[in-house]
């Protein structure tokens, strides 16, 4: 198998994670680490169930992976992950010495791995992060767009059931 094939592969598995995150009600991304290609850990976003604004899929997939190789240096691993790492879990990546990150959809808002800001190429850190960007991409951005779009519809319609409950005369 390629590379290509690997990571399509992994993204695939991490696109099912996010579906559960999904079901949960968490915006869909999806997470999962990688060492000689065998998996070690999976994590969803969990930060609406959890009140925690740090369990995003990344740090979640981290925290498992720490315990399961009973080292918080994660070396010589890949993490997959559906949606553009943010500042707060490309600098996880980077302490924790995962040796690459791979993801599917860019997030222009807060992604920290080139789109908004690139954390991982910043001068004089003591851990670079390979990056690899794009995988499956139109899978990924697809589950994203279709959950924003559906959960826009849902605060329609909300919105409207309150203004015919405060006017029932219209």
């Amino acid at each position: 198998m390629t590379q290509s094939e690997i990571d399509e592969y992994w993204m695939l598995q991490a696109l099912e994670l996010a579906k559960k995150a999904q079901n949960a009600g968490e915006i869909p991304v999806g997470a999962l680490l990688v060492k000689d290609n065998q998996l070690v850990a999976t994590g969803w976003n969990h930060s609406i169930e959890n009140h925690d604004p740090t369990a995003h899929a990344e740090i979640v997939t981290l925290k498992q992976a720490g315990t399961a190789l009973q080292n918080y240096r994660l070396l010589d691993t890949t993490l997959y992950v559906t949606l553009e790492p943010c500042i707060m879990c490309a600098g996880a990546m980077i302490h924790s010495r995962i040796g690459r990150v791979v993801y599917g959809a860019k997030d222009f808002k807060t992604g920290a791995c080139g789109s908004f800001i690139n954390i991982m190429s910043q001068p004089g850190l003591n851990h670079y992060v390979e990056v690899t960007s794009g995988v499956l991409e139109d899978a990924c951005s697809s589950m994203l767009s279709e959950f924003f779009k559906m959960r826009r519809a849902q605060i329609k319609a909300l919105r409207q059931q309150e203004k015919l409950m405060q006017n029932p005369e219209d």
